[in-house]
């Protein structure tokens, strides 16, 4: 294809599409023509639009045009190990692309979307949205061994279901790992997303995507060099009282922080391309100092603290 036809395509699609999308697909595709590609983008553009199917606080999508400035233009693979927001994924849809959490629900949502979407959007439409039903599928976690109690499409619509329809889309367990934020006062909650979720399964399938459980640290067993990693780890706390969410103080503390930054050190002289999003803390920058940043504001609008809500610092950390 002739960079004439090739800018041609952007110019005609871009008002849907953005560069990294165009290019990225381009390279999936191998189109032999200028006429072939368009009828490929215009057939499947609900899947290539599809939107991450779960809101956290924090997640990406409200930065991501200021994130895209910062994506490498060129590299192989994609890595994505802290998959709570999975938004970049969406706007790089690269192939091959590995995707992975420490968090068993998530992941098994993930893979029931790719692989089960009909039966989970089944199960989802059986679901009704009442205080009632809200409490009863909650409790799900309360019962001894309780995912062996249910099918992979069960626990997947539950995840989905609590996720949309709970308290500001937290996500909190207390000490014995039981999901206990309350109901969030919404008219009429989408949690069925039918249109949405049949399009992320495409869209996964498409793209081939590996979706494993597995911890941050074996990211340094699948990359290699020029391969993309993005690490959106639980984020540093604002300050030593902060307990803006409480997964943060139990199982990803500093000296997790510090774990997470030899990874990314490695990774670093393994020429892999590294960026990680972080609070803009005195701590993270002297963690990684000697790393290119630069800094984006985010919006929180949930916090313990009201000091802490409204328009708030982020840190990019990269290596290239």
């Amino acid at each position: 294809m002739t960079s004439i036809a090739l800018n041609s395509l952007r110019f005609s699609i871009q008002f849907w599409f953005d560069f990294h999308l165009v290019k990225s697909w381009f390279e999936h595709m191998n189109f032999a023509s200028f006429e072939e590609a368009k009828s490929f983008f215009d057939t499947n553009k609900k899947m290539i639009n599809a939107t991450p199917f779960v809101k956290w606080v924090g997640w990406k999508r409200q930065i991501m045009p200021q994130l895209k400035k910062l994506f490498p233009t060129e590299f192989n693979n994609y890595h994505e190990p802290f998959l709570w927001g999975w938004a970049v994924f969406f706007a790089l849809q690269k192939k091959q692309s590995f995707l992975s959490d420490v968090n068993a629900e998530l992941i098994n949502t993930y893979q029931v979307i790719k692989d089960k979407p009909k039966k989970l959007i089944k199960f989802l439409e059986t679901c009704n949205h009442s205080k009632d039903f809200y409490t009863e599928i909650r409790a799900w976690d309360r019962q001894e061994n309780w995912q062996e109690n249910f099918t992979d499409v069960q626990r997947a619509g539950r995840f989905i279901y609590l996720n949309r329809t709970c308290f500001n889309w937290l996500y909190r367990v207390n000490s014995k790992w039981q999901f206990n934020v309350p109901i969030g006062s919404y008219a009429n909650p989408d949690f069925v997303q039918k249109e949405n979720i049949t399009n992320v399964s495409k869209l996964l399938k498409e793209t081939k995507a590996i979706i494993k459980l597995q911890s941050f640290k074996d990211v340094l067993k699948n990359a290699k060099s020029w391969d993309f990693v993005y690490f959106d780890p639980p984020y540093d706390t604002l300050s030593e009282t902060a307990n803006f969410t409480s997964y943060n103080e139990s199982w990803f503390a500093r000296n997790m922080q510090i774990e997470l930054r030899d990874v990314f050190v490695k990774l670093d002289k393994m020429w892999c391309k590294v960026m990680m999003s972080n609070h803009n803390t005195d701590f993270i920058r002297e963690i990684y100092s000697g790393f290119k940043f630069e800094i984006v504001k985010a919006r929180r609008n949930v916090n313990s603290n009201w000091a802490w809500r409204g328009e708030v610092e982020e840190i990019v950390v990269m290596n290239y």
